[in-house]
């Protein structure tokens, strides 16, 4: 039970428990720690060499100078405590074991001269791993002061409502035809007695009209026939509206039904490419 206690951080930055509110830092002596608390223990450290430098700054050693068999002794002890209890250690730490162990048994063997004793030290190669990790850990430490979304606040969504497309209905034939029989009665009431001197072309009341919407608004579906010009002008004017209907350069649509009737140029989308007119 002795292994447990001693093994265990004790971080000046992070008290090991809060007990109503107050930080507790020493384990109390009649404290029960049950037989499986190094399983909690192994995870605490996130490897060997945080393991090996908790247990350097727990005794405050220097780590240029690091005590081999002391630190060796202790590590070895930690590795013998999760043995005993059956825990299953990663293979990291039991080469880490084997390193500490080969540091321990060069520092044996007879010793060089003074001028290359720093250049030979066998633990060159262990002290910068340690002060990397140590370097890498703080690090950790202070981007995790950090604050972070979901930790420490929530970021605000602010919902934009999408435009809304209004889809006028199509027009049906039947709705072209009662306008069109609307315009004819107008213009029999108000028929003149003209005598026509050109011949009347579909194609050119097909580029007058397009000339009209170039815009690009809606116009009155009426707007487009002149009743005063007689009827077979108004005519040859709605047969430029169905063609241009069948050839896609406007687009007809009305509200509801019985709703008077708009025209328009078609769009890009709505449109292909487009026939030269006269």
């Amino acid at each position: 039970m002795s292994d447990v206690t001693e093994l265990l951080p004790a971080s000046s930055a992070a008290p090991l428990a809060h007990v109503l509110g107050e930080p507790v830092n020493e384990l109390p002596l009649d404290l029960y720690i049950p037989p499986d608390a190094l399983r909690v223990l192994l995870e605490s450290f996130e490897g060997p060499l945080d393991l090996l430098l908790y247990l350097i700054r727990k005794q405050n050693l220097d780590i240029l100078d690091i005590p081999m068999a002391e630190v060796t002794r202790q590590y070895m002890k930690y590795i013998e405590a999760m043995k005993a209890s059956q825990l299953e250690l990663a293979a990291e730490y039991l080469l880490m074991a084997a390193v500490l162990i080969e540091i321990k048994s060069r520092l044996l063997l007879p010793r060089p001269s003074a001028s290359e004793d720093n250049e030979n030290d066998p633990r060159a190669e262990l002290v910068r791993r340690l002060l990397e990790y140590e370097q890498m850990k703080l690090a950790a430490f202070e981007l995790d002061q950090l604050p972070q979304a979901g930790r420490d606040f929530q970021v605000v969504a602010v919902l934009f409502e999408r435009e809304m497309i209004v889809r006028l209905p199509d027009v049906s034939a039947a709705d072209l035809r009662a306008a069109w029989q609307g315009i004819l009665a107008r213009a029999k009431r108000n028929q003149h007695h003209k005598i026509a001197t050109s011949a009347l072309s579909v194609r050119e009341q097909m580029s007058a009209i397009l000339k009209l919407l170039q815009d690009g608004r809606f116009a009155r579906f009426e707007t487009l026939f002149d009743t005063a010009q007689g009827i077979p002008l108004l005519v040859v004017t709605f047969s430029a509206v169905l063609e241009l209907v069948k050839e896609k350069y406007i687009v007809v649509s009305q509200d509801e039904g019985f709703a008077p009737i708009y025209v328009r140029l078609s769009s890009a989308e709505e449109s292909h490419e487009a026939i030269p007119l006269p």
